[in-house]
């Protein structure tokens, strides 16, 4: 009962990063995103600024997504292997995404959008957790 409810608080932690988001992070790139306009203006912003507060996220991000798979999978061998593919896909999208902000987002609405959310959302975690339990599963089989 008590691993069900520390996996419920890691959940309520990533839904409070995204609710609490334009309050606790510099992201000039909401407002852009949100309005789904494909002619909105590119809006002006302070790179240090943005990079900080992307790599903060990230870190929250990643905090609560590593919570909560070691209290779904309890094995701490796990949780660093999440750890080290969460850091690569992160150290991967990242550039891509900061390049699209460069230019402007002209490599493509849609391809900016969707990179975008590997950087300030835990997708990460979802791609993790089928991948952890299947591989649970078959150990649980062979055992």
């Amino acid at each position: 009962m008590l691993r069900w409810f520390l996996v419920l608080v890691g959940v309520f932690g990533l839904i409070g990063i995204r609710g609490l988001e334009d309050k606790i992070f510099y992201d000039p790139f909401l407002y852009y995103f949100k309005s789904a306009d494909h002619y909105a203006i590119f809006p002006k912003f302070d790179w240090l600024r943005l990079i900080l507060s992307y790599l903060f996220r990230f870190i929250l991000n990643a905090f609560f997504s590593l919570w909560i798979i070691h209290f779904l999978f309890q094995n701490k061998e796990w949780t660093k292997q999440a750890l080290v593919l969460i850091i690569l896909i992160f150290v991967i999208v990242f550039p891509i995404y900061l390049l699209c902000i460069y230019d402007e987002f002209r490599f493509g609405y849609l391809f900016s959008f969707y990179i975008r959310r590997f950087v300030i959302q835990p997708l990460t975690l979802l791609l993790i957790i089928p991948i952890f339990y299947y591989r649970k599963r078959t150990q649980d089989i062979i055992s």
